[in-house]
């Protein structure tokens, strides 16, 4: 009967893990729609998505893996 237990916590634990990851996803989605919508009304400048620091996301020069890994 312990075993039938822990099977039994096993099973709902991944029942829940499984309902966070599609609530994860559903999360994503709608933002991405809502970045999609923004950008196709003209309110992306306005709404106050824009990075607030000067910098950019990626960096001017790349660098191959070989010369950061030898650093």
């Amino acid at each position: 009967m312990y075993e039938y237990e822990i099977q039994r916590y096993r099973y709902a634990d991944l029942i829940r893990r499984g309902a966070e990851a599609r609530l994860a996803r559903e999360v994503v989605l709608a933002r991405r729609a809502a970045r999609r919508a923004a950008r196709r009304t003209g309110r992306h400048e306005a709404s106050g998505t824009e990075s607030h620091t000067p910098r950019h996301r990626r960096h001017r020069s790349a660098r191959s893996a070989r010369s950061a890994r030898a650093a």
